[in-house]
């Protein structure tokens, strides 16, 4: 059994990746072993393609302000494995993952030695260890479980929400969802529970249809952004997003979000019609003032996350071709008169040949990089694949890093974007205060 931490992720890291082993018939086999914690916990599941993390924490952070203890299970991380769960925004404690973890751990080996299902893949147990924090060790008020990949066969999917939620459907993890918005659709779909109310701010046309679908099929009610629930913008500025929300009892003005882009006010709707949905049929309250506070205080790290003044360094785990668009769009919005310097690293499994040539559209100039993480595409392909004129490649992420920061100047962005891994190293390297040199008499926050 594990004394240490180091030995705890070092065995959870070690078991199978993600998606290599999808359904959710390992988890019923743990979770029926030890007497169906994840029943004892009131939840909110989030699925979709985009905006799934930001949707979270807007929920989360609303419903601290109504004074609820919520936990909240997301991947992936940006600064330490442990915030991958956490309740009230404070990641789980080293002593309590040890804790959980000699709990989950006879039960992989059980499943493994008793049936024929195989040992689960690394999310499984992590999302085992989640339902063991939080019915056992640190119990919630409610807690918001967002879906790892897909959701038919996701993790999480062994859950019986109080409310589902699908942000968007775009095209990513085409391997393993399928190669067209329909299938992809499908896949998101499989988390509509019999009679469970499903919020979606899907647009796409086929992804709405099979979404309608799949809650008539299960005799859910349906609140799709643009009909049930309307989100209207009021313009943007230093402070962020304005916008007005209205839905069948909620109606609220002049709202603001701290997080930046057109793209935010349609997971800020979705969290919102959430909040109404659970006071409604639930009697979970929430006041106006909590509302407008918990939207006000919601950040999320990563997202369009501003590291640095002078110069102006802004970073974003934009991962997809839908996630680069709405990049793109927010750099147009907040800063139409800076040139923008790109640094740019993604993965081999996405779609970087689209990303690249779209990131690039706000560039002056990029510059193609790669890091240390075994799904990462080499330097060389992103910049084969750059049709930018000033175009650089520089395998060394830290080497472009201080050159960029040294040549931006006054009227400049430095924008780095891409993997959300990519993302974590580089925040972690800004806010490291040995690596002060690296950005000399810049302000970093």
């Amino acid at each position: 059994m594990f004394t240490t931490i180091k030995e705890t992720l070092e065995w959870i890291h070690g078991l199978i990746p993600h998606g290599m082993k999808p359904g959710t018939q390992r988890m019923e086999w743990m979770l029926a072993k030890i007497g169906n914690p994840e029943r004892r916990i009131r939840t909110i599941h989030v699925g979709g393609t985009n905006g799934k993390g930001s949707t979270v924490c807007y929920l989360r952070h609303i419903y601290q302000e109504t004074g609820l203890k919520v936990g909240t299970f997301i991947s992936p991380y940006i600064t330490s494995f442990n915030e991958r769960i956490m309740v009230n925004g404070v990641p789980i404690s080293d002593e309590d993952l040890v804790k959980t973890a000699n709990i989950v751990y006879p039960l992989t080996k059980a499943v493994d030695a008793e049936t024929d299902l195989g040992l689960p893949a690394e999310f499984e147990t992590v999302t085992m260890l989640s339902f063991v924090y939080f019915s056992q060790l640190n119990p919630c008020d409610l807690v918001i479980y967002e879906v790892g990949l897909g959701g038919r066969l996701d993790s999480t999917n062994v859950i019986h929400p109080l409310v589902s939620v699908i942000t968007n459907v775009a095209m990513d993890h085409m391997k393993q969802l399928g190669n067209t918005i329909t299938s992809i659709a499908g896949e998101k779909a499989g988390i509509i529970k019999n009679g469970v109310g499903i919020i979606t701010t899907a647009e796409h046309p086929d992804a709405l249809k099979v979404i309608r679908a799949k809650a008539v099929e299960k005799q859910s009610k349906l609140y799709a952004l643009g009909s049930e629930f309307h989100v209207h913008s009021l313009g943007h500025d230093e402070a962020g997003e304005h916008f007005n929300f209205d839905s069948i009892y909620l109606h609220t003005r002049d709202l603001t979000l701290r997080m930046k882009g057109g793209h935010q006010l349609k997971n800020a709707a979705a969290a919102l019609m959430v909040v109404d949905y659970l006071k409604t049929y639930y009697g979970i309250p929430a006041e106006e003032s909590e509302i407008r506070a918990g939207l006000e205080k919601t950040a999320w790290p990563g997202r369009f996350e501003l590291m640095s003044k002078q110069p102006l360094i802004i970073i974003d785990g934009a991962h997809n071709v839908q996630g680069t668009e709405a990049l793109v769009a927010t750099v147009n919005r907040y800063y139409p008169d800076r040139n923008v310097r790109v640094l740019y690293a993604a993965l081999k499994d996405k779609q970087y040949e689209k990303m690249v040539r779209i990131i690039e559209t706000a560039a002056s100039e990029i510059t193609l990089t790669t890091f240390s993480y075994p799904r990462a595409v080499a330097s060389r392909l992103l910049y084969d694949a750059s049709l930018n004129k000033n175009k650089i490649e520089d395998p060394d992420w830290e080497h472009a890093f201080r050159r960029l920061v040294a040549e931006t100047g006054d009227r400049e962005m430095l924008l780095i974007c891409g993997s959300l891994y990519f993302i974590a190293a580089i925040r972690h390297f800004l806010l490291d205060k040995n690596n002060a040199d690296a950005v000399k008499q810049s302000e970093v926050l």
